[in-house]
């Protein structure tokens, strides 16, 4: 049985408002339902204040809606907006379970980064891009490299995994709702030849996300493997920021052929850095290596030089552990113009010397891959006679 948003709708109609005044439906707190495949999501808008005692009304939400004939989920956030903008969460987020043992090897058999992860279908590898903190330009990172790994002939998509702040939509110039296939897979957006899929083309842009840990992971997980997404050579996932919950998540359970880091140049944002590589180390990921954004400043007047965040600290870095340093970006007004423009420089002045710097970052990820790629193919097991 199908199930429509009308239907929705009726049955939420049951919930009272707060103070029990009205219903949520009728006093507008209900945002744009979405159903696919018999999975509902939808929002509900409080106000900021008092979103922790509004918890017991998304819950009852959630029920009635879970309890309509056809539906076998319902994702439900309670969203509320802060004076100034921002964002409010209404709960803490329950501790994330400690995760379980990796499994060890066989004896005398190499483990491996894959083990025990389930792939996507029809795509070839999983990438990365992360960062220990924010504001350091991981997003615009992520894109210009999945469109310098196009330009070299791959067939490229790009997730958008981070729930809280979805980037792409505004990044790719990207409007609209996806499409579903038989009302059950969803289509990825597409532009400039990428596959996209991100929570910005579910949700309005202004609509602050304040959704639990397992909300989130839940709603990762459909984006991944609930989107016709292959064939692929590459899936680029732009990661939330920092360690937490999501972070965790994707490195455990997907399948990552690598990870790259985005960072500054100055000490602060390094440290942030090694956390993240840590992370990657300690669930046995591959390290593809670090990005140095916002590496310099050249002044477009007197093309003078200035180093306004310190300069080589990420590569020091990456020399120090061991990683290798795919290169540096410099702090260029034309990135950022085309990044808020919607038009990603790589794809609007692809002859230009931004461009370039983002297509032999590419270019190194992807030789990268491949090394990664030979070294899991020839570990073969040690058979060993007792």
């Amino acid at each position: 049985m199908s199930v429509t948003k009308e239907a929705v709708l009726e049955r939420l109609k049951t919930i009272s408002g707060p103070d029990f005044s009205g219903n949520i439906v009728d006093l507008g707190m209900v945002s744009e339902i979405f159903v696919a495949d018999g999975k509902v999501f939808f929002s509900i808008t409080v106000p900021a204040a008092r979103a922790q005692e509004m918890e017991p009304l998304r819950a009852a939400a959630e029920r009635v809606v879970k309890e309509i004939p056809g539906v076998a989920s319902a994702i439900v956030a309670l969203t509320a907006e802060k004076k100034g903008g921002g964002m409010e969460a209404a709960v803490p987020p329950r501790p994330a379970p400690r995760p379980a043992a990796p499994p060890r090897p066989a004896p005398h058999a190499p483990a491996s980064h894959s083990q025990g992860k389930r792939g996507v279908p029809g795509i070839e590898a999983i990438i990365a891009v992360a960062s220990g903190k924010g504001g350091v330009g991981k997003s615009t990172t992520a894109v210009n490299l999945a469109l310098g790994l196009a330009a070299l002939g791959l067939k490229v998509g790009l997730l958008d995994a981070d729930i809280y702040g979805p980037s792409m939509p505004r990044l790719l110039g990207i409007r609209g709702r996806p499409q579903t296939r038989d009302g059950k897979i969803l289509q990825p957006m597409e532009n400039y030849g990428l596959k996209v899929m991100s929570i910005g083309f579910l949700v309005e842009e202004e609509t602050p996300m304040i959704w639990r840990g397992p909300m989130v992971i839940s709603a990762l997980t459909q984006m991944l493997r609930e989107v016709e997404w292959g064939p692929l050579d590459v899936l680029v996932v732009d990661m939330p920021p920092g360690t937490g919950d999501a972070q965790l998540t994707m490195a455990q359970q997907v399948p990552l052929a690598g990870a790259v880091i985005v960072s500054t140049p100055q000490d602060l944002a390094l440290i942030d850095a090694r956390k993240g590589l840590n992370m990657f180390r300690k669930v046995d990921v591959p390290l593809l290596g670090i990005v140095e954004n916002m590496s310099y400043f050249v002044a477009p007047d007197t093309g003078k030089r200035y180093d306004i965040f310190g300069h080589g600290g990420a590569k020091r870095e990456a020399e120090r552990l061991g990683v290798p340093f795919l290169g540096e970006v410099p702090l260029v007004m034309d990135i950022r113009e085309s990044s808020d423009g919607g038009r990603p420089v790589v794809a609007a002045d692809p002859q230009g010397a931004e461009a370039a710097i983002y297509r032999q970052i590419a270019t190194r990820v992807r030789d990268r891959l491949a090394q990664e790629k030979a070294t899991a193919e020839n570990a073969v097991p040690s058979i060993v006679f007792e």
